[in-house]
């Protein structure tokens, strides 16, 4: 049985996120930078002869809602003979807006795509990708990007190397309660109206733009207004996603420094920026 093991699946930040308005089913218009880091899941993909879909590894959820299951299924319509175990380690905490579901979903349909030998190009998984979370595509993109639309429009937009501070501070964050907010901006002027390509050179030293669903997801959960109160005598903390991480951002060669002591239960890691997904070879564009 043909088996591949340890497939990185990175994090990604939002180094901005902007809301911008909402379609007419509800969904929101979303303008952000994407960038991948060396923070990273681990899966193993071992091909089953049975046509069995099953998905291992630190799962505590209904297993036919796990993006990972659900992304082999998708592909097992092209193949209805062929079957997988999959296995993830993960490192990447849920619900921290750093996209490890989706960057774990994006592993198993580049990693699938190769051991079934389907031979998918890239724009054909991501369009795959989209059905599971609109993340995904991103993962399979798999460059530093700017995402428009729902975060599916994507524009390869290269960010200079940097180094974070990422602080994780143990919280899951109800993505659809801080959507759902009335406190939400939602009509933030496009930045593509603005000098875009002087403001990316400048990061990391000038940030860019802001995080809509900060303010919100700070007054919903305690946590995170906790994390940025520890960060911000010593850095300039900004939320990913809709959080809970927080990050702080510098160039490649200053020094970050890990806080201490964390509350009980809180993460941290200092990571650097990844130019490429580590799987991004493995796929035809």
């Amino acid at each position: 049985m043909n088996t591949y093991l340890n497939l990185p699946a990175p994090a990604k930040l939002n180094l901005f996120l902007h809301v911008t308005g909402r379609k007419s089913d509800g969904m929101h218009l979303l303008e952000s930078i994407f960038v991948l880091i060396d923070l990273r899941d681990q899966i193993d993909l071992e091909e089953l002869p049975s046509g069995a879909i099953e998905r291992v590894g630190d799962i505590e959820w209904d297993v036919e809602k796990d993006l990972c299951w659900r992304a082999a299924k998708l592909l097992q319509r092209l193949a209805p003979q062929k079957g997988c175990r999959i296995t993830v380690r993960k490192q990447i905490p849920h619900g921290a807006g750093m996209g490890g579901g989706s960057s774990d979903a994006a592993t198993c349909l580049i990693g699938l795509n190769r051991l079934w030998g389907l031979n998918l190009s890239r724009t054909e998984l991501m369009r795959l990708g989209l059905e599971l979370g609109a993340d995904v595509p991103f993962f399979i993109f798999g460059q530093d990007a700017f995402a428009e639309g729902v975060g599916e429009v994507l524009t390869p937009c290269p960010i200079p190397d940097f180094k974070a501070l990422v602080v994780f501070p143990n919280v899951s964050v109800p993505t659809a309660k801080v959507f759902g907010s009335p406190d939400l901006t939602r009509n933030t002027k496009s930045i593509r109206m603005l000098h875009f390509p002087g403001l990316v050179s400048a990061f990391p030293l000038a940030l860019i733009g802001r995080n809509d669903l900060e303010p919100v997801t700070r007054s919903l959960c305690p946590a995170v207004e906790d994390a940025f109160r520890l960060m911000k005598p010593i850095s300039r903390p900004r939320m990913t996603g809709s959080g809970s991480a927080v990050f702080s951002a510098v160039e490649l060669g200053s020094e970050v420094c890990p806080l201490a002591p964390l509350p009980s239960g809180w993460k941290q890691w200092i990571v650097k920026s990844l130019k490429i997904h580590p799987l991004s070879g493995w796929i035809e564009s």
